[in-house]
């Protein structure tokens, strides 16, 4: 996780991006590879944080922005949904809007403290098997996760949240079940514990 927040930030080993051109009869061509990739190919590019760039062929117009889009939808297509659909929908809704400037940095924003956020649960993790206590920290980092993710999706929207009112919804459901796991793998960490603490007494 690390590795790939690293990656994100500056691109693999700070190469310079690959160059594809897209052509009239929608085929991708990587210039550095002297082949032609499909939209998978350029999805695992973006994995293993290979930056490139997409130019038509013919016009030479940077079209990254398109064929990054269109990656996503292929992805989504695939049946691994990734964005929510009220997400979706503020999205679309502030295309024209008089925010519409501010959305991408923002949205860039809260990815990169979600990335990083990330690394911090790993590591969490990691100590937990190492036989340290981190779930205050790992509750902390869950409760900020899902703060920030609450943020982005009611800064934007046109139809706020009544209070006292909230909408049952996957998202809280999983929530719920993220603390049953995280308390039942307190519990088991307290038993071990004590347990460990018996055979040294």
């Amino acid at each position: 996780m690390a590795e790939q927040a690293k990656r994100q930030a500056g691109g693999e080993q700070g190469l310079p991006p690959v160059v594809i051109k897209k052509y009239a009869n929608r085929r991708l061509y990587n210039t550095e590879a002297s082949s032609y990739v499909t939209l998978e190919d350029l999805a695992a590019m973006v994995r293993a944080g290979r930056d490139f760039v997409v130019y038509d062929a013919k016009s030479g117009d940077d079209i990254t922005r398109a064929v990054l889009t269109q990656i996503i939808v292929e992805e989504e297509a695939k049946g691994q949904n990734l964005l929510p659909i009220p997400f979706l929908r503020q999205l679309i809704g502030l295309y024209g809007d008089s925010v519409q400037s501010l959305v991408p940095r923002y949205l860039e924003f809260a990815m990169g403290s979600f990335a990083r956020q990330q690394e911090q649960m790993r590591q969490s993790v990691e100590q937990a098997m190492g036989g340290f206590n981190p779930f205050g920290g790992l509750e902390e980092v869950s409760k900020q996760n899902m703060a920030m993710m609450e943020r982005a999706m009611s800064l934007f929207s046109p139809f706020p949240r009544k209070e006292g009112n909230p909408p049952a919804s996957r998202e809280h459901e999983e929530l719920e079940r993220l603390r049953a796991e995280l308390a039942a793998a307190r519990e088991q960490l307290a038993r071990l514990r004590e347990g460990a603490g018996n055979e040294q007494g």
